[in-house]
């Protein structure tokens, strides 16, 4: 890594996945020169701590970019369309960890285990993917590369942490509350702005972000869609359905995958195992497979309950976890900055 350092600005420093960014950034030792944490108007004027120090937080504005390197952008779709193009236009490397570039033709989608040379590509943007995209293709892609893949069919089990702080706290509230017999309120899931809401304590909702014209939800289809991207392969069929469970922390996912060649499971164990970031824990027999409770504050991804299909001769069961707010959010977007500095951006 180069031995320059960079000025950092974090936008969304406040939020659930800003939060977590100052904090990898500083456990990855990121040569961090100068870090300017920003955020909405109501935020400015809080502090936080970075590497022992106390840092105010600023209103996000065109000007806050002058003189960043990088800009790690967390604040949703909406602030990144307005702001994004100002940071970049200012000479900073944006990488945005909204949904507003994602599917932008000219906006490179990256997974640095997955397609870190797409990195190099870039006119100033770059965006970071859906978290739950982002652990399914890092446990696809050596099966990708040493079988090919026809088809993946996948069921996510998604954190509330998704959702947000606010999410968060109200499944703190809905679960006091439920167990001690109180009246049980709901005004974020499964979408804050749409009008009807449900409790997440206790139960399960089949809904990740708003409907689509398809049947299908925009997280289903972020999933589609920036799986074929990544992997720069149309031809995959991908298909999922998303459902938000009562978990804080870390996404699991079912995922089901047809491989255009046949496989023996020890040789995919073994591919698995060997690919940087994945770690494979696969023993049923002793109780061993990956659990969210287990991932959290960890940045890999986890890997268990392989299994040959039953029906189909090429088809392959995996179970996959990892930390939604890490490797799915702030780690994943670190990595991309630190791509960028060992090829010299």
């Amino acid at each position: 890594m180069a031995n320059r350092e960079y000025t950092v600005a974090v936008v969304g420093a406040t939020g659930a996945v800003g939060q977590q960014m100052l904090k990898y950034l500083d456990e990855r030792n990121f040569p961090v020169k100068e870090l300017r944490p920003l955020a909405s108007k109501r935020s400015a004027g809080q502090t936080i701590t970075f590497r022992g120090e106390e840092v105010v937080v600023e209103e996000a504005t065109p000007e806050s970019f002058a003189g960043v390197d990088f800009a790690l952008f967390s604040a949703g779709g909406g602030v990144s369309k307005v702001l994004a193009p100002e940071a970049a236009k200012r000479g900073a490397v944006v990488i945005d960890n909204s949904n507003a570039f994602r599917m932008d033709p000219e906006v490179p989608l990256v997974v640095p285990e997955v397609n870190p040379e797409a990195a190099k590509n870039h006119k100033g943007i770059i965006a970071n993917p859906n978290c739950s995209t982002i652990q399914m293709v890092v446990a696809l892609k050596p099966l990708y590369d040493r079988y090919g893949i026809e088809r993946v069919i996948v069921s996510t089990y998604q954190a509330v942490s998704g959702a947000g702080w606010q999410a968060i706290h109200e499944l703190e509230q809905q679960t006091k509350a439920s167990l001690n017999g109180d009246e049980v309120t709901a005004s974020v899931l499964p979408v804050g702005k749409l009008d009807r809401h449900y409790q997440m304590a206790f139960n399960v909702i089949p809904q990740v972000d708003v409907a689509e014209e398809n049947g299908f939800t925009l997280e289903e289809m972020k999933m589609v869609r920036e799986t074929k991207k990544i992997f720069a392969d149309d031809s995959i069929g991908v298909t999922a359905t998303c459902v938000r469970v009562p978990v804080f922390r870390g996404h699991s996912e079912s995922v089901y995958v047809e491989l255009k060649s046949d496989f023996e499971l020890d040789e995919v164990r073994a591919l698995l195992s060997e690919m940087p970031g994945i770690v494979v824990q696969d023993d049923i027999a002793g109780q061993i497979y990956p659990m969210p409770l287990h991932s959290a504050d960890r940045t890999e991804v986890f890997v268990g309950r392989l299994r040959r299909d039953l029906n189909h001769p090429r088809g392959l069961n995996l179970w996959v976890v990892s930390d939604n707010l890490l490797k799915g959010a702030a780690t994943n977007a670190i990595q991309i900055a630190e791509v960028l500095i060992e090829n010299e951006r």
